[in-house]
């Protein structure tokens, strides 16, 4: 098992860590908008994929029902 200095690891750590480049205000805000736009647009396909699958079944149901 090979021994791990603990001030290297800290000191690797921090220079790691000093890397992140962290997204701006602008960005975020975009990326955000994105997500919400697309979730709702993907909300709205299922909903209209699931009224088009509902209305199949219960025509189907309903020609071979009583």
């Amino acid at each position: 098992m090979a021994t791990v200095n603990p001030v290297k690891f800290f000191r690797e750590v921090r220079s790691e860590a000093l890397k992140i480049t962290w997204p701006t205000r602008r960005e975020t805000l975009v990326t955000t908008a994105m997500v919400l736009v697309l979730s709702a647009l993907a909300a709205t396909f299922f909903a209209l994929v699931d009224l088009l699958i509902r209305s199949g079944l219960q025509g189907v149901l309903g020609f071979f029902g009583t």
